[in-house]
């Protein structure tokens, strides 16, 4: 059974200028030196900007950037209010204009998925350790 503790949660407004405060935020509570911070800060802004843009929480809405722990690997997940039509998924042209993000979270990720509660959508994402030091 895996183990998992919340590190840290962040809920920001819907609006562009807020994807600033989540980069601070991931370089925060992963630090510095964090051998995955790049890759984490670059996967988790493509997830809270494609919730901007393609959901509810882009007009007027919010989005929730939890982090917590799995067997010793980083976890983040990005919660948007809900999609306006359909849900995020990774388009077969890799040449496509639309779609990019979610190839770019399965590039860089251990593994990543999607998971609805209600209206509400949850890109998940899981990234190689250590633990963030406290």
């Amino acid at each position: 059974m895996a183990i998992s503790e919340v590190i840290a949660v962040l809920t920001l407004p819907g609006v562009e200028q807020s994807a600033a405060h989540v980069r601070v935020f991931v370089r925060d509570v992963l630090g510095e030196d964090h051998p995955s911070l790049d890759d984490v800060q670059t996967c988790v802004n493509e997830a809270f900007t494609n919730g901007i843009e393609h959901t509810a929480s882009g007009r007027g809405g919010k989005v929730t950037v939890l982090f917590s722990t799995v067997d010793g690997e980083i976890v983040a997940e990005v919660t948007d209010d809900g999609a306006c039509g359909a849900r995020p998924v990774m388009r077969d042209d890799p040449l496509a204009e639309n779609g990019r993000g979610l190839r770019i979270i399965d590039a860089l990720t251990r593994a990543w998925g999607i998971r609805v509660d209600g209206g509400r959508t949850t890109v998940w994402m899981r990234f190689p350790g250590p633990p963030p030091l406290r």
